[in-house]
């Protein structure tokens, strides 16, 4: 499976939403869960998986048909884009979490690492084939990026948090690489927390991304945002971005930002001349589906600042916290927005 060819691919950043028969979505609007939430799901355990696989078709179906040319699973299987990966691992405690309690005073249980992180089996493998037997469109499958991981569990074992980072690097490590033979087109890693902790992440977090991507030949991208846009407020979000440039020395070969949203100064893209970069054109604070003229002038705007062949589009962040319906409409109006711009370029 080859990328598409033409200028300004579209895609999705990973998540798309899961249907009400089969996730308490008032359960899931709650919180972005690091232990596991089973209870979330309304499906038996027994029938899960294929409820599940249902749920992915349909998500898929949606993206072919809005016109996305990069598609995902929707991370349909997921309760959040990080925890069914890190609550994979052995030595990762879920079961007996941790209190993290942050800056806003928020409680969150966490699991703990009590030993050697290791992947003992692949956990997105069936996806990424599920993903790859269900479209013909090129495919990409997302990961949760190793500082975030490290971020996000109490550090029972390792001598300190970069160890901590680097031992998930390396679980990152082994399941991309399962994940490129499996057929993605395109691997991602989410990296939100390298602007929750900037001082820590110009520390290792770049050292950790290329371990984690060692090895991998297909197209590579790391995900940065400001947070779900149903849990965190627009009014709440920083004008820019605290750890942008340092990506510049990372292996990946796409940078991923939310822009819409927070109506990003696109001038610190400057930074990542050596990037393509995966824009975010749709803002998910608004509840309203943008025009496919105002998600034009999002990607005009992008084009000042970098050339239509470094330029991916992409909502601002995942889906999956929208109704099905508005999530469809915003992916057709950024497709057919591309497609306009890209009539005017030629």
């Amino acid at each position: 499976m080859n990328l598409p060819e033409h200028l300004l691919p579209t895609t999705v950043v990973g998540s798309y939403p899961q249907p009400d028969w089969l996730v308490d979505r008032a359960m899931l609007s709650k919180s972005v869960p690091r232990t596991r939430m089973r209870e979330m799901w309304r499906v038996p355990e027994e029938h899960l998986e294929e409820a599940q696989d249902a749920a992915t078709v349909v998500a898929i179906r949606d993206m072919e048909r809005a016109g996305i040319d990069i598609v995902t699973d929707g991370e349909i299987r997921r309760e959040s884009y990080s925890n069914r990966f890190a609550t994979a691992l052995e030595a990762v405690d879920a079961e007996h979490p941790a209190i993290i309690t942050s800056r806003a005073g928020f409680e969150t249980p966490v699991p703990r690492v009590i030993g050697k992180i290791r992947r003992i089996r692949p956990v997105e493998l069936r996806d990424m084939e599920f993903l790859r037997r269900n479209t013909e469109l090129s495919a990409k499958i997302t990961l949760p990026g190793p500082f975030t991981m490290s971020q996000q569990a109490r550090n029972e074992f390792y001598k300190d948090d970069e160890e901590l980072a680097m031992a998930f690097a390396e679980a990152v490590n082994a399941e991309a690489r399962d994940l490129e033979k499996a057929g993605a087109d395109v691997i991602q890693l989410d990296e939100p927390w390298v602007r929750n902790n900037p001082e820590l992440a110009r520390r290792y977090a770049v050292k950790a991304i290329n371990r984690a991507l060692e090895g991998i030949s297909v197209p590579t991208v790391v995900h940065l945002c400001f947070g779900y846009a149903a849990v965190v407020p627009g009014s709440t979000k920083p004008a820019g971005y605290s750890f942008l440039a340092e990506l510049a020395d990372s292996s990946a070969k796409q940078i991923s930002i939310e822009a819409a949203q927070p109506k990003l100064d696109l001038g610190v893209l400057k930074d990542l001349s050596n990037k393509k970069i995966m824009l975010g054109v749709l803002d998910l604070g608004d509840p309203e589906i943008e025009t496919s003229e105002v998600v034009a002038g999002r990607i005009r705007n992008g084009l000042k600042y970098v050339s239509a062949d470094r330029l991916v589009l992409a909502p601002d962040c995942g889906m999956k916290y929208m109704p099905r319906a508005t999530a469809f409409g915003k992916l057709k109006a950024m497709a057919d927005a591309a497609a306009m711009v890209r009539k005017e370029i030629g």
